[in-house]
């Protein structure tokens, strides 16, 4: 059964660095779009970064320039890396992968910001 499961979630002082994995099960992983999003408590879920099967990326203005985004086909694995964390980042991040018909979404992690 294809999945994805996101770690590396947890409690940092702002100003602090968390990455995020995101392992995914499915073949062809190389050929999807990998999305990370997040949805804090009462807010809509949000787009955070996107890395296409090529390795173009794009991310929100909110987090650009303190988060990266990467992958590793080799090992079915996506990754969020996130610098100079704010309060404001506090949500539960989820991965997302699609191509063509197929559409998964991980379970979430939680990553709190706070001092």
């Amino acid at each position: 059964q294809e999945q994805l499961v996101e770690s590396g979630g947890g409690l940092v002082q702002p100003g602090g660095s968390l990455r995020l994995s995101c392992a995914a099960s499915m073949s062809r992983f190389s050929l999807y779009t990998v999305d990370w999003y997040r949805q804090a408590p009462g807010n809509q879920r949000e787009l955070v970064a996107t890395i296409a099967s090529g390795g173009d990326t794009n991310y929100a203005n909110s987090v650009k320039g303190r988060f990266t985004i990467s992958r590793d086909n080799a090992k079915n694995t996506a990754y969020l890396q996130m610098n100079s964390l704010k309060p404001e980042d506090t949500a539960v991040y989820y991965c997302n992968a699609h191509w063509i018909v197929y559409n998964y979404w991980g379970q979430g992690t939680q990553v709190t910001v706070s001092s």
